[in-house]
């Protein structure tokens, strides 16, 4: 920018500030603008700094060099925000890097329309974080859908364990099963990392555990606990021996 160009831009400053733009301030501003060209972006830069109310309501806008390469800065940054390279087939590195620099050019200055999507990303989750899934009952790659009522009716679909109200600790279907009793945090209970081999059994249509057979089992292993509790007991509540000392006087 050289200072007739640099006057021009202080005109187009004055209409938003008052300014009284001088030959002196047209040298200044060319200085300090030398590798900035007059363009629209300039001149968009200005506008775009006074169209932002000032921090303090008193404060009046004023604005200066650094102001306008900045902001012609973010306006040129803002187009190319989904540049994606467009390569010729065999082409040389310096041919590459005229042609990068060539369609950043283009873009940055609005000659070309820049991209009007965003790139979308590729590739698949971490092997370990896919068998994790898995586990619980997941199904990884399954598409999203766009609405609850999708949303239940593809639970209700699913295959697997979660496909299925859990017989044991009634997890609701695509919940996971929860470990008895809770807390203050998770009231329901802590989730298990594998469902519950009623539910994995009922799943696969295995038959599932009669509940007679299961309370039967359960009572089975409460009494076998409290056998074993009352044996510790008993072995902690055996006396001390007493010494009983002779008199060999007395005999």
């Amino acid at each position: 920018m050289n200072p007739r160009e640099a006057a021009e831009l202080l005109g187009h400053c004055a209409a938003f500030d008052n300014r009284k733009p001088s030959q002196g301030a047209a040298v200044a501003w060319a200085s300090a603008l030398h590798d900035v060209p007059l363009d629209g972006d300039a001149k968009a830069a200005v506008a775009a700094f006074y169209s932002t109310p000032p921090r303090d309501p008193e404060q009046k806008l004023w604005i200066q060099p650094h102001n306008v390469r900045t902001l012609r800065s973010k306006i040129r940054s803002t187009r190319l925000e989904n540049f994606q390279y467009e390569p010729i087939g065999n082409e040389s590195t310096a041919e590459y890097l005229a042609r990068y620099r060539g369609q950043v050019q283009a873009i940055a200055s609005g000659r070309v329309a820049p991209a009007s999507g965003r790139l979308a990303l590729e590739g698949g989750p971490h092997p370990s974080f896919t068998r994790g899934l898995e586990a619980r009952g997941y199904e990884v790659g399954r598409g999203v859908p766009d609405s609850d009522e999708e949303a239940l009716a593809d639970t209700v679909r699913r295959a697997g364990p979660l496909g299925i109200e859990c017989p044991q600790c009634r997890a609701a279907i695509g919940r996971p099963c929860k470990t008895p009793g809770g807390s203050r945090k998770q009231p329901m209970g802590k989730p298990r990392a594998t469902p519950h081999s009623a539910r994995l059994a009922a799943a696969s249509g295995r038959p599932s555990v009669d509940p007679e057979q299961r309370a039967r089992e359960e009572e089975r292993r409460r009494e076998a606990s409290r056998l074993a509790l009352a044996r510790l007991q008993a072995d902690e509540d055996i006396p001390d021996v007493e010494v009983v000392e002779h008199d060999d006087a007395a005999s």
